[in-house]
């Protein structure tokens, strides 16, 4: 099979453009190439969250990050006990997914207004310690 060569002498880039010859040149390098210089513009114009820092995190001394259990898991934990002190677990927050069937007694520092219902639903109580404010039980008040 001969060579295209032949056909394209006298001219200067053998039909393949002015920088199609050379590695990735005719679409401006390689990778990442450009990207400071020449294809800026387009960095700038389509992709224009490409740069700097975005959003922000809270300082850790102000937030808030709970070890949270759910009603469902309050049985388990309990064993055959009636009562319960979440503290002593590492649970600082009782969440109300799931459902319970036996009347427990509860004692967590924070707990959702569905997790106290469902409890005592069951005919459990809740107790909220160290004086928190957020939720306040109907025995309580």
């Amino acid at each position: 099979m001969p060579s295209r060569t032949n056909k394209f002498r006298g001219s200067r880039y053998h039909g393949r453009g002015k920088k199609a010859g050379r590695g990735a040149g005719k679409r401006g390098g390689r990778g990442l190439a450009g990207i400071g210089k020449h294809r800026l513009m387009t960095r700038i114009k389509y992709m224009p969250g490409h740069w700097g820092r975005h959003g922000f995190n809270r300082h850790p001394s102000l937030r808030s990050v709970h070890v949270t259990a759910n009603v469902s898991e309050v049985s388990d934990l309990a064993g055959d006990s009636d009562s319960i002190d979440l503290g002593v677990h590492a649970i600082d927050k009782l969440l109300g997914g799931g459902k319970i069937d036996r009347a427990i007694a509860i004692t967590v520092e924070h707990a959702s207004a569905r997790a106290i219902e469902k409890i005592e639903a069951a005919g459990g109580t809740v107790t909220l310690s160290e004086g928190d404010d957020e939720l306040v039980t109907e025995e309580e008040e």
